[in-house]
Protein backbone atom coordinates (compact mmCIF):
# COMPACT_ATOMS: atom_id res chain seq x y z
CA UNK A 1 0.00 0.00 0.00
CA UNK A 2 2.70 2.22 0.70
CA UNK A 3 5.01 3.25 -2.31
CA UNK A 4 7.83 5.73 -1.22
CA UNK A 5 9.29 7.66 1.10
CA UNK A 6 8.38 11.08 -0.06
CA UNK A 7 9.13 13.79 2.35
CA UNK A 8 9.93 14.34 5.71
CA UNK A 9 8.03 16.96 8.00
CA UNK A 10 10.43 18.92 10.63
CA UNK A 11 9.34 20.60 13.53
CA UNK A 12 11.22 24.08 13.71
CA UNK A 13 10.88 27.68 14.98
CA UNK A 14 11.78 29.57 12.32
CA UNK A 15 10.86 28.50 9.16
CA UNK A 16 13.02 30.74 6.95
CA UNK A 17 16.22 30.08 8.96
CA UNK A 18 15.19 26.41 8.00
CA UNK A 19 14.59 26.76 4.43
CA UNK A 20 17.71 28.92 3.87
CA UNK A 21 19.24 25.68 4.96
CA UNK A 22 17.70 23.05 2.52
CA UNK A 23 18.15 25.85 -0.43
CA UNK A 24 21.63 26.89 0.39
CA UNK A 25 23.12 23.32 1.20
CA UNK A 26 20.77 20.84 -1.28
CA UNK A 27 19.28 23.19 -3.81
CA UNK A 28 15.43 23.01 -2.44
CA UNK A 29 13.34 25.11 -4.28
CA UNK A 30 10.38 26.67 -2.26
CA UNK A 31 6.90 25.25 -3.56
CA UNK A 32 3.92 26.64 -1.34
CA UNK A 33 2.91 27.76 1.94
CA UNK A 34 -0.20 26.77 4.08
CA UNK A 35 -1.66 25.95 7.58
CA UNK A 36 -2.67 22.85 9.50
CA UNK A 37 -5.35 23.23 12.21
CA UNK A 38 -5.03 20.37 13.11
CA UNK A 39 -1.30 20.08 14.33
CA UNK A 40 -1.78 23.90 15.20
CA UNK A 41 1.29 24.74 12.45
CA UNK A 42 2.38 27.13 9.48
CA UNK A 43 3.77 24.54 7.01
CA UNK A 44 6.07 25.54 4.25
CA UNK A 45 6.68 23.07 1.26
CA UNK A 46 10.44 23.11 -0.04
CA UNK A 47 10.45 20.48 -3.09
CA UNK A 48 13.55 18.46 -2.67
CA UNK A 49 14.42 15.27 -4.56
CA UNK A 50 11.30 13.41 -5.73
CA UNK A 51 9.01 14.84 -3.13
CA UNK A 52 8.91 17.77 -0.04
CA UNK A 53 10.93 18.64 3.24
CA UNK A 54 7.64 20.49 5.16
CA UNK A 55 8.50 22.81 7.64
CA UNK A 56 6.04 23.09 10.37
CA UNK A 57 5.91 26.57 12.88
CA UNK A 58 3.93 26.31 15.76
CA UNK A 59 0.64 28.44 15.51
CA UNK A 60 -0.81 28.27 18.98
CA UNK A 61 -0.95 25.31 21.21
CA UNK A 62 -1.33 21.90 19.80
CA UNK A 63 1.33 18.80 18.44
CA UNK A 64 4.46 20.95 16.73
CA UNK A 65 4.28 23.32 20.05
CA UNK A 66 4.32 20.26 22.20
CA UNK A 67 6.53 18.34 20.15
CA UNK A 68 9.32 21.50 19.98
CA UNK A 69 9.13 21.59 23.77
CA UNK A 70 9.43 18.30 24.54
CA UNK A 71 12.23 18.43 22.34
CA UNK A 72 13.75 21.43 23.35
CA UNK A 73 14.07 22.76 19.93
CA UNK A 74 13.62 22.12 16.41
CA UNK A 75 13.68 18.44 15.46
CA UNK A 76 12.75 15.76 12.87
CA UNK A 77 8.80 15.74 13.38
CA UNK A 78 7.39 12.63 10.58
CA UNK A 79 8.17 10.49 8.10
CA UNK A 80 6.35 10.98 4.91
CA UNK A 81 5.43 8.34 2.96
CA UNK A 82 2.99 8.59 -0.18
CA UNK A 83 0.41 5.49 -0.99
CA UNK A 84 -1.35 4.94 -4.45
CA UNK A 85 -4.71 3.99 -2.50
CA UNK A 86 -5.09 7.42 0.19
CA UNK A 87 -9.08 6.47 0.84
CA UNK A 88 -7.88 2.15 1.11
CA UNK A 89 -5.86 3.59 3.86
CA UNK A 90 -7.85 5.88 5.70
CA UNK A 91 -10.90 2.70 5.19
CA UNK A 92 -7.66 0.07 6.67
CA UNK A 93 -7.04 2.53 9.49
CA UNK A 94 -10.95 2.75 10.66
CA UNK A 95 -12.04 -0.75 10.59
CA UNK A 96 -8.75 -1.16 12.40
CA UNK A 97 -10.29 1.97 15.22
CA UNK A 98 -6.81 3.59 14.39
CA UNK A 99 -7.67 7.24 14.76
CA UNK A 100 -6.18 9.69 12.22
CA UNK A 101 -6.27 13.44 11.32
CA UNK A 102 -7.44 13.91 7.78
CA UNK A 103 -5.88 17.57 6.67
CA UNK A 104 -4.68 18.90 3.78
CA UNK A 105 -4.82 16.13 1.36
CA UNK A 106 -3.36 14.08 3.46
CA UNK A 107 -2.86 11.46 6.69
CA UNK A 108 -1.57 12.47 9.69
CA UNK A 109 -0.80 10.12 12.05
CA UNK A 110 0.47 10.48 15.63
CA UNK A 111 2.71 7.50 17.23
CA UNK A 112 0.46 6.90 20.06
CA UNK A 113 -2.41 6.77 16.92
CA UNK A 114 -0.23 3.93 14.88
CA UNK A 115 0.40 2.07 18.40
CA UNK A 116 4.63 2.78 17.12
CA UNK A 117 5.83 4.89 19.59
CA UNK A 118 7.85 7.56 18.49
CA UNK A 119 6.91 7.28 14.84
CA UNK A 120 4.75 10.28 13.75
CA UNK A 121 4.22 9.56 9.96
CA UNK A 122 2.36 11.66 7.08
CA UNK A 123 0.56 9.74 4.34
CA UNK A 124 -0.10 11.46 0.79
CA UNK A 125 -1.50 10.41 -2.62
CA UNK A 126 1.71 9.15 -4.62
CA UNK A 127 2.83 11.39 -7.40
CA UNK A 128 5.64 10.58 -10.13
CA UNK A 129 8.04 13.78 -10.14
CA UNK A 130 11.37 15.27 -11.40
CA UNK A 131 13.76 15.41 -9.03
CA UNK A 132 15.07 18.12 -7.69
CA UNK A 133 18.11 19.82 -6.24
CA UNK A 134 20.92 17.96 -5.40
CA UNK A 135 19.28 14.86 -3.99
CA UNK A 136 17.92 12.16 -6.24
CA UNK A 137 15.54 10.78 -3.97
CA UNK A 138 14.83 10.47 -0.46
CA UNK A 139 14.69 6.54 0.85
CA UNK A 140 14.37 6.64 4.55
CA UNK A 141 13.60 7.52 7.88
CA UNK A 142 15.03 5.87 10.73
CA UNK A 143 12.82 5.20 14.21
CA UNK A 144 14.81 4.50 17.19
CA UNK A 145 13.12 1.76 19.04
CA UNK A 146 14.29 -0.50 21.41
CA UNK A 147 11.56 -3.26 21.04
CA UNK A 148 11.88 -2.92 17.56
CA UNK A 149 10.49 -6.11 16.50
CA UNK A 150 7.22 -5.87 17.51
CA UNK A 151 7.07 -2.37 16.29
CA UNK A 152 8.04 -3.43 12.87
CA UNK A 153 5.00 -6.42 12.84
CA UNK A 154 2.65 -3.48 13.91
CA UNK A 155 3.59 -1.32 11.01
CA UNK A 156 3.38 -3.86 8.80
CA UNK A 157 -0.20 -4.78 9.82
CA UNK A 158 -1.48 -1.52 9.81
CA UNK A 159 0.07 -0.42 7.07
CA UNK A 160 0.06 -3.56 4.95
CA UNK A 161 3.49 -3.98 4.70
CA UNK A 162 5.18 -7.00 3.03
CA UNK A 163 6.95 -8.49 5.62
CA UNK A 164 8.54 -10.78 2.76
CA UNK A 165 10.63 -7.77 2.04
CA UNK A 166 12.26 -6.85 5.39
CA UNK A 167 16.17 -7.19 5.65
CA UNK A 168 17.79 -7.88 8.51
CA UNK A 169 20.19 -4.82 9.44
CA UNK A 170 23.50 -4.64 12.00
CA UNK A 171 26.14 -2.77 12.41
CA UNK A 172 29.21 -3.37 14.48
CA UNK A 173 30.89 0.56 13.44
CA UNK A 174 27.33 2.26 14.69
CA UNK A 175 26.59 -0.03 17.21
CA UNK A 176 22.89 -1.19 16.48
CA UNK A 177 20.48 -4.04 15.13
CA UNK A 178 17.06 -3.64 13.51
CA UNK A 179 15.03 -4.27 10.82
CA UNK A 180 14.18 -2.41 7.49
CA UNK A 181 10.70 -2.40 5.98
CA UNK A 182 11.35 -2.72 2.15
CA UNK A 183 7.97 -1.33 0.64
CA UNK A 184 8.88 -3.37 -3.04
CA UNK A 185 11.38 -5.26 -2.83
CA UNK A 186 13.36 -3.39 -6.19
CA UNK A 187 13.37 -0.22 -4.80
CA UNK A 188 15.21 1.28 -1.30
CA UNK A 189 12.12 2.70 -0.19
CA UNK A 190 11.69 1.58 3.45
CA UNK A 191 11.37 2.70 7.69
CA UNK A 192 14.55 1.23 8.92
CA UNK A 193 13.50 0.75 12.59
CA UNK A 194 16.77 -0.54 14.99
CA UNK A 195 17.72 -0.28 18.73
CA UNK A 196 21.46 0.87 19.84
CA UNK A 197 23.62 -2.18 20.95
CA UNK A 198 26.29 -0.45 22.22
CA UNK A 199 26.17 2.51 25.52
CA UNK A 200 27.91 5.61 24.86
CA UNK A 201 26.75 6.22 20.92
CA UNK A 202 24.75 9.05 20.13
CA UNK A 203 21.84 7.04 19.17
CA UNK A 204 21.71 5.38 22.52
CA UNK A 205 22.51 8.69 24.29
CA UNK A 206 18.95 9.81 22.22
CA UNK A 207 17.11 6.54 22.96
CA UNK A 208 18.02 6.84 26.90
CA UNK A 209 16.95 10.64 27.15
CA UNK A 210 14.15 10.84 24.56
CA UNK A 211 12.95 7.41 24.29
CA UNK A 212 11.38 6.23 21.21
CA UNK A 213 12.06 8.52 18.31
CA UNK A 214 12.96 9.52 14.64
CA UNK A 215 16.32 9.79 14.64
CA UNK A 216 17.38 10.85 10.75
CA UNK A 217 16.51 10.54 7.04
CA UNK A 218 18.48 9.36 4.30
CA UNK A 219 18.52 9.95 0.56
CA UNK A 220 20.66 9.01 -2.47
CA UNK A 221 22.20 11.44 -4.71
CA UNK A 222 24.47 11.42 -7.84
CA UNK A 223 25.73 15.22 -6.77
CA UNK A 224 27.19 14.02 -3.26
CA UNK A 225 30.16 15.32 -3.95
CA UNK A 226 28.99 18.64 -4.72
CA UNK A 227 26.99 18.14 -1.50
CA UNK A 228 29.83 17.70 0.69
CA UNK A 229 32.24 20.69 -1.37
CA UNK A 230 29.15 22.82 -0.27
CA UNK A 231 28.49 21.52 3.50
CA UNK A 232 32.73 22.40 3.53
CA UNK A 233 32.04 25.68 2.11
CA UNK A 234 29.72 26.68 4.54
CA UNK A 235 31.48 25.11 7.42
CA UNK A 236 28.31 22.97 8.22
CA UNK A 237 28.16 20.09 10.49
CA UNK A 238 29.14 16.79 8.45
CA UNK A 239 30.59 13.09 8.24
CA UNK A 240 32.11 11.67 5.60
CA UNK A 241 32.97 7.93 4.87
CA UNK A 242 34.95 8.01 2.05
CA UNK A 243 36.90 4.48 2.32
CA UNK A 244 40.94 4.29 3.09
CA UNK A 245 42.66 4.84 -0.67
CA UNK A 246 39.69 6.80 -2.43
CA UNK A 247 40.87 9.72 -3.93
CA UNK A 248 39.81 13.35 -2.14
CA UNK A 249 37.91 14.17 -5.51
CA UNK A 250 36.21 10.79 -5.90
CA UNK A 251 32.86 10.53 -4.23
CA UNK A 252 32.24 8.93 -0.86
CA UNK A 253 30.04 6.08 -0.28
CA UNK A 254 27.79 8.45 2.20
CA UNK A 255 27.75 11.35 3.96
CA UNK A 256 25.76 12.57 7.15
CA UNK A 257 24.79 16.54 7.27
CA UNK A 258 24.17 17.04 11.26
CA UNK A 259 21.01 18.63 13.01
CA UNK A 260 22.32 21.76 12.76
CA UNK A 261 23.21 21.97 9.34
CA UNK A 262 19.36 21.34 8.21
CA UNK A 263 17.15 22.93 10.72
CA UNK A 264 17.33 20.41 12.92
CA UNK A 265 17.28 17.06 11.28
CA UNK A 266 19.84 14.68 10.21
CA UNK A 267 20.18 13.67 7.05
CA UNK A 268 21.95 10.93 5.47
CA UNK A 269 23.06 10.54 1.95
CA UNK A 270 24.11 7.77 -0.08
CA UNK A 271 25.88 7.48 -3.38
CA UNK A 272 23.90 5.87 -6.35
CA UNK A 273 23.68 2.17 -5.36
CA UNK A 274 25.37 2.49 -2.36
CA UNK A 275 22.82 1.55 0.16
CA UNK A 276 21.70 -1.91 -1.89
CA UNK A 277 25.23 -2.94 0.15
CA UNK A 278 23.38 -2.78 3.44
CA UNK A 279 19.73 -3.39 1.89
CA UNK A 280 19.96 -7.45 1.20
CA UNK A 281 21.18 -6.92 -2.49
CA UNK A 282 25.14 -6.12 -2.33
CA UNK A 283 25.77 -6.77 -5.65
CA UNK A 284 23.67 -4.31 -7.00
CA UNK A 285 26.09 -1.30 -5.79
CA UNK A 286 28.19 -0.09 -8.71
CA UNK A 287 32.17 0.44 -8.20
CA UNK A 288 33.48 3.77 -8.26
CA UNK A 289 35.74 4.09 -10.98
Amino acid sequence: MLVEIDRIQIAVADRGAAAHAWTSLLGAEPADEDRLPGLSARRSRLRIAQGFVELLEADGAGAVADALARRNGPHLFAAGASTSDLGGLAARLDRRGIGHLTEGGQIHLAGEMLGVPGLNLVVSPHAERPSVGLIDILYEATLLNDGYAPAVARLAETLGIDRRHEVVITSDRFGYDGLLTLFRPDALHRFEVIAPTRDGTTMARQLAKLGPALYMAFGESRHIGEIEARARTAGAGLTVDRPAGRAEDAPADQLWLHPGSLGGVMLGVSRPTMAWHWSGQPARVEAVA
